[in-house]
């Protein structure tokens, strides 16, 4: 299952959350692709959990675009 992801870029490093699994914030080091794959275990273990517990497993409902506006 592939879930939106938004990364916003911190003094330190990033965060990101998922907007479809809300207790998922994760924080970390500078290199993108380091937090790819931070976030990418933090979504399994998040959605193993749910599963364990008995619980539904939200589908993936957001759709992110960058749109470009004009200029003002």
């Amino acid at each position: 299952m592939k879930y939106a992801v938004i990364f916003e870029r911190t003094q330190n490093g990033w965060s990101a959350h998922v907007p479809d699994l809300p207790t998922v914030l994760v924080t970390g080091p500078p290199e993108l692709s380091a937090m790819r794959a931070r976030v990418a275990s933090a979504i399994a273990f998040h959605v193993a959990s749910l599963r364990e517990d008995g619980e539904p497993v939200p589908e993936a409902t957001t759709h992110v675009e960058e749109i470009e506006a004009p200029a003002a």
